[in-house]
């Protein structure tokens, strides 16, 4: 293996550039900060500092859903933003299709889902709209058009994917045009290095097709790539280890060794460079990360000023390759 300690390497201080997600004019941080904690593992308080932190880093794109914490992460945030009174300055994003009170993306469904959102939000209107599922057993047209007709209500400003196949994502397209309505501008879907096949397979040439900002969810892997799982001992250690296990092998380790010596290579953590490589892909606006403690807040940041030189880049390809 090249010795990554040997590139050229320094991670710039100045503030990142936002970037703009696919065709729409929202500009984001390029970090969103994920509510999937919220009124969970994150208590009211917790929340508030995390999301205090992440927004005195100059954050702006926040990530939640109707059915996190059934409902009690978007009140959060919503009583954040009006605490703060900052809602002008927020790029929040939800997603419906999974509550358990209005499940699946029938036009009834979205329509009460997003309505129950905003109250929740303190909201006028969702800057982006997933669809959390991809519901096969409702027409494109029905989602499509009631997903549209919000727009028009200025209830809602985009939308994206978040489910979605590559050859769906082509047919949601299709019908858009047909039905003359807004198109998705987004795609939320899982990518990390050590899960790379689904998105790289397919997905990411109709990405850059559609011109789809590409929010990849997962980034950290469960969190084994922040390096905190090495051995089973880890695991264990962690109620949440469990779903870190399936990558604590030979590929996995080897991606933790590359990982340590790029971040040293740059005075960051494993989990910056990390990011780092996701945001030195075409199409990705803004790795969604969630933190259970402000602590871990810092290192998650440090990746958007991390540029990592062509050889850092390709040898992380090479190492995750399959």
């Amino acid at each position: 293996m090249t010795s990554v300690l040997n590139y050229a390497a320094t991670s710039s201080v100045s503030s990142p550039r936002p970037r703009i997600i696919g065709s729409s004019d929202l500009s984001v941080f390029p970090l969103a900060m994920s509510g999937n904690v919220f009124g969970w593992t994150a208590d009211s308080t917790t929340t508030t500092d995390i999301l205090d932190t992440y927004y005195s880093y100059g954050g702006n794109f926040i990530d939640t859903a109707d059915s996190y914490a059934a409902g009690r992460s978007e009140i959060m945030i919503g009583n954040w933003m009006r605490d703060r009174r900052n809602r002008s300055d927020i790029v929040v994003a939800t997603k419906v299709g999974k509550s358990a009170d209005n499940p699946g993306l029938t036009a009834r469904a979205i329509t009460r889902s997003v309505d129950a959102s905003l109250e929740r939000l303190r909201t006028e209107h969702i800057d982006l709209l997933y669809l959390h599922i991809d519901d096969e057993s409702v027409s494109f047209d029905e989602t499509l058009l009631a997903v549209d007709e919000l727009i028009r209500a200025g209830k809602v400003r985009y939308f994206g994917g978040s489910d979605h196949t590559g050859n769906r994502l082509i047919e949601a397209r299709i019908a858009c045009a047909q039905l003359g309505v807004a198109p998705m501008v987004a795609l939320q879907n899982h990518y990390n290095l050590l899960h790379r096949t689904e998105y790289e397979g397919g997905l990411a040439n109709v990405a850059a097709r559609q011109n789809l900002g590409v929010m990849p969810r997962f980034a950290l892997a469960s969190g084994f790539l922040t390096g905190k799982y090495r051995n089973r001992g880890d695991l264990a250690r962690n109620n949440r280890g469990g779903e870190a296990a399936r990558y604590l092998t030979r590929r996995g380790m080897r991606t933790l060794a590359v990982l340590d010596q790029i971040a040293l290579a740059h005075g960051v953590k494993p989990a910056s460079i990390a990011l780092a490589w996701l945001l030195s892909k075409p199409f990705v606006a803004a790795p969604v990360v969630s933190a259970s403690q402000v602590e871990q807040i810092p290192d998650l940041v440090a990746a958007v000023s991390v540029q990592l030189t062509r050889g850092q880049a390709a040898e992380l390809d090479r190492i995750t390759a399959r």
